[in-house]
């Protein structure tokens, strides 16, 4: 059976420089800052005390007031970012076979905040205290779950949760899914919301987030002076489409995800194989997926998290990969302005790339200075860049050693 090509045909994003593709799109190429002391809960006596949180976004414009009572932030971030992303592919009104539509949407630590207030509860009054919605508000599948019944998708419906992979893990999934037949479109992405008391200070115990008391220079990925990521929220969720079904109802196609590499260091719970070799996999696994060579690529989404070892591994990966072209090879990352979204990253990254591809311009890295020998990839540093892109990558690794990389084609290319 010939494989289907897989078309992305909306958007959907909730994150710290803008709710919405286009203004999420507008802080990234404007290169806005979106880290900042945390305002969630009272920071003091925490290791690290800078994350980016998502600004002015309220539940209720997405959910009744009752309902919002009874969700979780992450997923209500997922909520609004698949209604964006269904209206922004002119589906919203439904007018599609519901069994052929499916959702896959992660998370990597799910309903952090129940966790919490449940736990706060139990302890002050007892086990009674506990609200009959606690289990459903903090599973990590209720985002997937809530999507799915709120607009009656009845496809396949999953819910990973890969570390900071997740997002790109679901697209690469759903991409499948698409691709054997199984479902014409499929909403896929991540989501989350851990910037909470108890995740927060869990990772500065892993002493990987940084130390810095300052959100202009904080997260500054490939930087020498680079010390660690900044923790963020938000969703990304695309809306993955049959090429076919959606030229039959002449959708806007924003560009083709045409390969997906999925692979597994096997190395340590924490830290990256120092020689990127599960990173090197991915990335050819997704060149051979595409069946186009490493030089047709002109601009690499990476993961670049702003620790010392990811970002050095990652730069290592696409030299070995990419061997003379490397070196003007565009790269970037936007953790640098968004911080690093956990597992929604491979989900909004993944928006960024398809918008790059779409509108032939490249994000910057901000906050990059001083060089690192380590890191020697010709970053995008100076303000956003013009590029005629036929094809683009994102990568995505995680804890555990999740390794996936997705390559998006220019429509017409």
């Amino acid at each position: 059976m010939q494989e289907r090509r897989v078309a992305v045909t909306g958007l959907g994003a909730v994150t710290p420089v803008g709710c919405g593709a286009q203004a999420f799109w507008d802080g990234l190429t404007s290169g806005r800052n979106g880290v900042a002391r945390i305002t969630h809960f009272d920071p003091t006596g925490f290791r690290s005390q800078l994350a980016a949180e998502v600004k002015d976004f309220r539940a209720e414009a997405w959910l009744d007031s009752k309902a919002v009572e009874h969700t979780d932030r992450f997923t209500c971030f997922a909520i609004a970012a698949a209604a964006m992303a269904l209206q922004d592919a002119g589906l919203a009104a439904g007018a599609f076979d519901p069994c052929r539509a499916g959702v896959i949407i992660g998370s990597g630590i799910g309903g952090s905040a129940t966790i919490e207030e449940g736990y706060s509860r139990l302890q002050g009054k007892g086990p009674r205290a506990l609200s009959p919605f606690f289990v459903s508000k903090l599973l990590i599948n209720m985002a997937a779950c809530n999507v799915s019944i709120q607009h009656g998708l009845k496809g396949p419906l999953s819910a990973p949760s890969v570390a900071c992979s997740t997002g790109a893990n679901a697209i690469g999934d759903a991409f499948r899914i698409i691709q054997r037949g199984d479902a014409d479109i499929m909403l896929a992405g991540s989501s989350e919301a851990a910037v909470t008391p108890l995740p927060y200070g869990g990772f500065c115990s892993t002493r990987s987030m940084t130390t810095s008391t300052c959100p202009e220079t904080a997260s500054r990925p490939f930087d020498k002076n680079r010390d660690g990521f900044v923790m963020g929220e938000g969703a990304g969720i695309a809306v993955l489409e049959a090429y076919e079904h959606a030229l039959a109802r002449g959708a806007r196609i924003y560009a083709e995800l045409v390969g997906y590499g999925n692979a597994a260091d096997a190395f340590h719970i924490t830290a990256p194989d120092p020689q990127g070799e599960g990173m090197v996999r991915v990335m050819v696994a997704a060149l051979r997926d595409a069946a186009i060579d490493a030089a047709a690529v002109g601009y690499i989404n990476a993961h670049g998290t702003s620790t010392p070892l990811n970002d050095r591994a990652e730069s290592a990966a696409i030299v070995k990969v990419f061997g003379g072209q490397a070196s003007t090879l565009k790269v970037s990352s936007i953790k640098s302005m968004i911080g690093h979204l956990l597992a929604a990253a491979g989900s909004v990254e993944f928006v960024a790339t398809v918008l790059s591809v779409h509108t032939g311009t490249v994000p910057p890295t901000i906050h990059y200075e001083t060089p690192d020998p380590d890191c020697a990839l010709d970053y995008v540093t100076h303000g956003a860049e013009r590029l005629d892109l036929e094809y683009a990558a994102s990568n995505s690794f995680g804890f555990g050693g999740g390794n996936v990389c997705l390559i998006v084609k220019r429509v017409g290319a």
